[in-house]
């Protein structure tokens, strides 16, 4: 890869990060039960929006995770050890938000404030598909660069 398609790649993470931000700051003053609502009703009185909030912080990171891995990718060095703790860092933010999915699920479940849980269940079981696909990618990667990471430091000390 060379050094023009990393940098492109590493500032489309940063719009998708920063794009991702302006939604979670921008979409609970928009939603229609809190149009009208004050910043405490909003952010206080809603749970949904405390694990959207807790459960985003892996997400940024793992996008932070994701950029240095595309940077060491720039400059060649993908089979390094900063490379193969990069991707463990994206796998256990993967496995993290898989849990936050989990922990509102469960809550979600058995809440008896809502009648209509069909969605929030459904959007949460997306979620965790997408971020077991995401671990499951990084621990794949994790496992080849490792190997790439052993073939090269076997071969160093052979030479």
């Amino acid at each position: 890869m060379n050094r023009g398609s990393a940098v492109f790649l590493q500032v489309v993470i940063a719009l998708v990060g920063l794009a991702a931000l302006a939604i979670l700051l921008g979409e609970p003053h928009l939603e229609g039960r809190n149009a009208h609502a004050t910043l405490t009703e909003i952010y206080f009185h809603d749970p949904f929006l405390v694990c959207a909030y807790i459960a985003s912080i892996p997400v940024f990171v793992a996008l932070y995770h994701t950029a240095k891995f595309t940077g060491y990718a720039g400059r060649n060095r993908v089979f390094a050890h900063a490379a193969v703790k990069s991707l463990r860092a994206i796998r256990r933010c993967a496995i993290a938000v898989i849990g936050c999915a989990v922990g509102f699920e469960i809550y979600l479940v058995a809440s008896n404030g809502s009648d209509d849980r069909a969605g929030g269940v459904a959007i949460g079981l997306l979620i965790m598909f997408i971020a077991s696909v995401i671990a499951a990618g990084a621990a794949l990667f994790t496992r080849i660069v490792q190997h790439g990471v052993d073939l090269q430091t076997e071969n160093d000390l052979t030479v």
